[in-house]
């Protein structure tokens, strides 16, 4: 039974291996949970969802809202967090609400004063970025886009930043580190948490509405890798 007083809202974001599901009433969390997605998204995340739930004292039927990020990261992840909120938006009827990826994971690492610039790993020196600076409105500097490292650093360098997060300093670190001239965010900052997604849908609800959950798509930013290896052999056999 949904009381009066009761704003359960549930946020998930899987676009990275680290995925995360909370649960917050009227802005305060009451339980979050990590899990590791990288080899199974949907036996992982669903589990989660119930255990935070459970743990916040709540029921499905009490959720007022679901909170997903929307990409880019992850193709599998992204696309099995976007199914799952939209599964449950519709089911209880509940409102969806999106958010950048990447702007959840600045919004968990972003410190006063700059800019936070975010990295996601999208293979080789590919990169998923994005730059924000948080203050009485979410300034966006850049992106979300698909770029080389090289581009992202030649960007950056014209920017005011003083941080940087995300899974791609991990592999990048040393690069990152040497070109903007900063250290790299500690490394549980580096994936977006569902309990920043709760901040933003408190703080910016606008900014995260969806007026369709039914036709809503995630931000992929670009093809799956199956996609681009069956782009890439109809062009070979073209040129042949």
């Amino acid at each position: 039974m949904k009381r009066a007083e009761d704003r359960f809202v549930i946020a998930l974001d899987a676009s990275t291996a680290a995925g995360s599901v909370a649960v917050a009433n009227r802005g305060k969390v009451l339980a979050e949970v990590t899990v590791n997605v990288a080899s199974g998204h949907s036996s992982a995340l669903l589990p989660a969802i119930d255990y935070v739930v459970e743990a916040a004292g709540a029921q499905r039927d009490a959720l007022a809202a679901v909170v997903v990020g929307s990409g880019p990261g992850s193709f599998t992840g992204v696309r099995i967090a976007a199914a799952t909120a939209k599964g449950i938006a519709g089911a209880l009827s509940i409102p969806l609400m999106a958010y950048s990826s990447l702007l959840a994971a600045a919004a968990g690492a972003a410190t006063g004063g700059g800019e936070t610039l975010v990295l996601f790993d999208a293979r080789g020196r590919d990169v998923y970025a994005a730059c924000y600076r948080f203050g009485a409105a979410i300034e966006n500097a850049l992106g979300p886009s698909a770029l080389t490292l090289d581009e992202l650093l030649a960007h950056a360098a014209t920017r005011q930043i003083s941080t940087v997060t995300g899974d791609a300093v991990v592999r990048h670190r040393d690069e990152v580190e040497r070109a903007l001239g900063i250290p790299v965010s500690p490394p549980h900052l580096h994936a977006p948490r569902a309990s920043a997604l709760l901040w933003l849908a408190e703080q910016w609800p606008e900014l995260g509405r969806v007026d369709s959950a039914a036709g809503w798509e995630p931000d992929y930013l670009r093809a799956s890798g199956a996609e681009r290896i069956a782009a890439a052999r109809e062009r070979a056999q073209v040129r042949a």
